[in-house]
């Protein structure tokens, strides 16, 4: 067999594993067998965000190839300030999903940092436009990332919310590709991303629908409803993977890093996660309304 193919299998396999112990109580309830009361699943999966943040962070600046202005000495500390906002609202419990003026202004700036992606590529030459870029495109979706789970300090109530996003990610990604390999005929973006089909984004919408009627059905303490969650992950998953395929053609770089051997960098296996949470969150937000 393939030795690439069996590191990318076992990198990916132990990928998945992180991502399902830190994102459901399974994380806590092993740690807990070993060493009763250690520690809390909210606190796995603040350690998760805040892991990814750092490196995905990490890479971006990478990527973006800082020069030697004082931008690149604020960088992280402005990234760890946002983190920092939101995690006090975390622990606080502080994340009822109502409408706040920053938070709108929040989603407005990651929208406008995709539109300056693809049409004002320029203006990211300058490291002023890097680090705010950074700023938005990494440190917000990430922060909103906090506000999608819900848990309660008196009992191990965890929600499910972040791990089916990223079983509906996934799907996205599968269904997307092999709809594409077998009935692909249409470039969707032949300039940024050769491999992607509308054939494929199609299939990938319908057959995540599917899964998500399941997770509908059977998952009710979930947030909202899960057929809408299905559709935009599978509509706004492709524009994630197009963002960051489009940072890297824009600075000429391959892979965002190689931290997950075979798979590339966190911004590699994040890049739908990075534009579907921020989506998602906002229709937590909608859903109260109507």
């Amino acid at each position: 067999m393939d030795k690439n193919l069996i590191q990318r299998t076992l990198s990916g396999l132990v990928y998945v594993a992180v991502i399902i112990l830190c994102t459901s109580p399974l994380g806590a309830q092993l740690i807990n067998s070993i060493s009763p009361g250690l520690v809390r699943q909210e606190y796995l999966y603040f350690g998760l965000i805040t892991l990814l943040l750092g490196v995905g962070s990490w890479e971006c600046f990478k990527i973006m190839k800082f020069g030697k202005g004082y931008e690149r000495f604020v960088v992280f500390p402005l990234v760890l300030f946002i983190f920092y906002i939101f995690s006090k609202r975390y622990f606080h419990f502080d994340f009822f999903y109502d409408f706040r003026l920053s938070e709108i202004l929040a989603m407005v700036l990651i929208l406008i940092a995709v539109v300056t992606l693809f049409k004002y590529p320029n203006e990211l030459y300058y490291d002023s436009g890097k680090l705010i870029f950074i700023v938005i495109y990494v440190a917000l979706p990430f922060s909103f990332a906090l506000g999608l789970p819900k848990f309660s300090r008196f009992d191990d109530r965890f929600t499910l919310e972040v791990l089916f996003l990223f079983v509906l990610i996934w799907s996205s990604d599968t269904f997307a590709y092999l709809t594409g390999k077998f009935f692909g005929k249409h470039k969707m973006a032949p300039k940024i991303s050769p491999k992607k089909t509308w054939e494929g984004y199609i299939g990938g919408v319908i057959l995540t629908l599917v899964l998500s009627y399941f997770i509908e059905k059977y998952q009710h303490d979930l947030r909202g409803n899960w057929m809408v969650v299905g559709f935009l992950v599978a509509a706004f998953a492709p524009v994630g993977d197009l963002v960051e395929s489009q940072l890297k053609r824009n600075f000429a770089v391959k892979d965002s890093g190689n931290i997950i051997p075979g798979h590339g960098g966190v911004l590699d296996r994040l890049d739908s996660f990075l534009i579907c949470v921020p989506v998602v969150y906002l229709y937590f937000i909608l859903e109260k309304f109507i």
